[in-house]
Formats: C-alpha cells, sequence, structure tokens
C-alpha cells in the first residue's frame, strides 16, 4: 500500500533528499475514508495483518524423543506520542483539546502493551499524570530524552523513573544505558521485537548536553546492543530525525540542520548501523510534523506533536503500530482543527 504524503525512497539518500527539498512532487494518492474514533476502523483487506504466527525448533534427528511444544507469538500493538510538552497534567490543559485527547482516541482503539515517548515531555510528571487518568494507573509507558528536558528537575525525575512498571511481566527491560545514562538509554523486549530507547544527547561524561548526536559513547552501546539481539523486529528510537522530512499534509519543514543531520558523519555511520542490523524503524519526534520514510533501506517515523490545539499549524498526531507475526503495520491517526476527532489518515507495512 503505497503511503498518503510520504513517500519511499531508494538508492543514495542525498539525491532523495536534494529532490524532496527542491520542491520534487510527491506521489499523489488518494487518503483512506476518515475513520473517526472511537468508531472501529476497517483496514482494506491488502492492509490486513497476517494470522498470528507459531514456531517450533525441532532438532535434525528423527523421531523425536519428546513432544515439542509450539512457542505462540502473540500479536500485540503500541502507540507512540511525542513533543506534547507543556500541553499535560491538571489543570487548564487537562481537556481533550490538548494531550489527554490524543490518550483518549488511543484508549478506544483496543488491547495496547504500552505507549513509547520520544522526548519533549516535559514536565515529565505531569505527562504521567495524564496517562494515569486516561490509560490507567502505572500503564506501561516508555519515555526519552528531548532537547527540552534539559532543565535539571526534568532529568532528576527521568533518572528515577523507571517504565518497567509490570515487574516481572514483560516487557521487561533488557539492557542499561552507557554508564554517563544508564537510566536514560535502555532497550527492552517483547513478544518478538526489541526496543531501543536512545538518548541522543548523552555523552562521555553527561546525559544532557543539549547538542543530539549518536557519537562514539551512544554508538558504540548501541552497537553491541543491537548485534545481541536475536528478535525478529527492531525499532530504534530518539529525538531528533536523522533526515527532517516536511509535514505529510501541510509541506511544512522545520529543524533541517538542526536534527541528527547537524553531524552527518555520525548521522550517516548512525544510519549504516540501522540498515545492517535489520532495524525495522527508527521513530523520532522534534520537528512536531509528521512524516514516514523508507531512507536508504530503513524507515523513518517522525510521529509529529501530540499536544492537541497546543500546535495549531499542523495536526496533533499518534502513531499506532501492530506487530503480528512477521507483519508490522503502522496506522497514522491525526485531529481535526479543534485537536479532537482523530481520524485514520495514514497506513502502511513496515514489514514483511
Amino acid at each position: 500500500m503505497k503511503k498518503l504524503g510520504a513517500f519511499i525512497c531508494h538508492g543514495m539518500v542525498l539525491c532523495t533528499l536534494l529532490a524532496t527539498m527542491t520542491g520534487c512532487a510527491l506521489p499523489q494518492t488518494q487518503p483512506p475514508p476518515p475513520t473517526s474514533i472511537p468508531a472501529t476502523v476497517t483496514l482494506p483487506a491488502t492492509a490486513e495483518a497476517s494470522p498470528a504466527t507459531q514456531t517450533s525448533t525441532i532438532a535434525p534427528t528423527s523421531p523425536p524423543t519428546a513432544a515439542i511444544t509450539p512457542t505462540i507469538i502473540t500479536p500485540f500493538s503500541f502507540a507512540v506520542t511525542a513533543d506534547m510538552r507543556a500541553f499535560t497534567g491538571p489543570g487548564e490543559y487537562d481537556t481533550s483539546a490538548y494531550f489527554r485527547g490524543a490518550l483518549e482516541a488511543i484508549a478506544t482503539l483496543g488491547d495496547l502493551a504500552f505507549l513509547v515517548t520520544p522526548g519533549d515531555i516535559d514536565n515529565p510528571w505531569n505527562s504521567r499524570w495524564s496517562i494515569d487518568q486516561t490509560l490507567g494507573v502505572n500503564f506501561p509507558w516508555f519515555a526519552g530524552v528531548g532537547n527540552h528536558e534539559h532543565l535539571e528537575e526534568s532529568m532528576a525525575w527521568l533518572r528515577q523513573y523507571n517504565p518497567d512498571t509490570n515487574g516481572d511481566a514483560p516487557p521487561n527491560i533488557t539492557n542499561s544505558g552507557p554508564k554517563s545514562c544508564p537510566q536514560t538509554t535502555y532497550s527492552f523486549d517483547y513478544q518478538n521485537a526489541h526496543f531501543v530507547m536512545l538518548n541522543i544527547y548523552c555523552d562521555a561524561l553527561k546525559d544532557m548536553t543539549t547538542y543530539g548526536t549518536v557519537g562514539g559513547t551512544l554508538y558504540n552501546w548501541l552497537e553491541a546492543d543491537l548485534a545481541a539481539t536475536q528478535k525478529e523486529h527492531i525499532f530504534v528510537f530518539g529525538h531528533e530525525p536523522a533526515f527532517p522530512l516536511p509535514d505529510a499534509d501541510t509541506g511544512r519543514v522545520r529543524h533541517i540542520g538542526a536534527s541528527l543531520d547537524k553531524e552527518p558523519a555520525d548521522r550517516d555511520r548512525f544510519w549504516a548501523l540501522l540498515r545492517e542490523n535489520r532495524v525495522t524503524a527508527y521513530i523520532c519526534g522534534h520537528t512536531h510534523n509528521y512524516s514516514a520514510a523508507r531512507l536508504d533501506g530503513v524507515w523513518q517515523i517522525d510521529v509529529g506533536h501530540a499536544r492537541g490545539v497546543g500546535d495549531p499549524e499542523v495536526p496533533s498526531t499518534f502513531v499506532l503500530f501492530r506487530v503480528n507475526g512477521a507483519s508490522v503495520m503502522y496506522e497514522t491517526y491525526r485531529a481535526g482543527e479543534n485537536g479532537q476527532d482523530y481520524t485514520l489518515r495514514d497506513w502502511s507495512a513496515l514489514a514483511p
């Protein structure tokens, strides 16, 4: 299924980006029929996930000496929101016109394993409060660091925050970050997928530099983490896009030269690492613009902002990911002008 308002890139990344920034027309496709939440979303047959996969490991000897119990891979979904900062928590912004509205829409979409946010959540305790009110107290929320978490009180909260609220039940943290940012960089597993949260403001000395890049310390940790996983799908999260792209609906452009692209050598080395380790998608925020594109073999999905009418120039957005055995799909929901009334606007298969 071709994507709405985005594009799939092949070959040289530089050529693709130059074509985009110089006004090359994107493929024009008709959007899917608006599907208001909380109405049930019905995807076309071509966009449906495949049935759950069962796998078993059988030794090449015959006959087996004992019955083999297949491992059941259960389908699951997770949601991603970003950049809802300043429009969360109790009081003035505790209405459906702001972040709360995105959470209320997410809650209508059925069972959700967890929520992920790659940064710009300040004050983080207010974001946690809004999640508790709508998705449930201690609902699993994997939070990341953005450039606006530079205030000491926000970083102090994130350092002590435990995203693994399920105890021994999955998802479980599998790896803590480098010595300079062990609490704000981490990875975890769930079913047949591996998830990595990068604090891109971590260097060899501290966990908040206000200058985002995947430098040596973070790169080396990520290289080892990816090498250690055998999971079928891998999702990597970081606050800034590697390639800032226009908003899929409005065409607005922000943060070119002020994202991971400000250090092209680090960015390109990072992207090559993702490609070589068959990463399914790099998921980010920062620009407040929604875009999804396959760039030199790796999907980049910028989930935009989830602050409702807090940013009136582009629609408030959240993205739902559905994992069903070998199949991975994303669904993008965007709000109306009132910051509410989220509808399905875009979807595509990421795997196989």
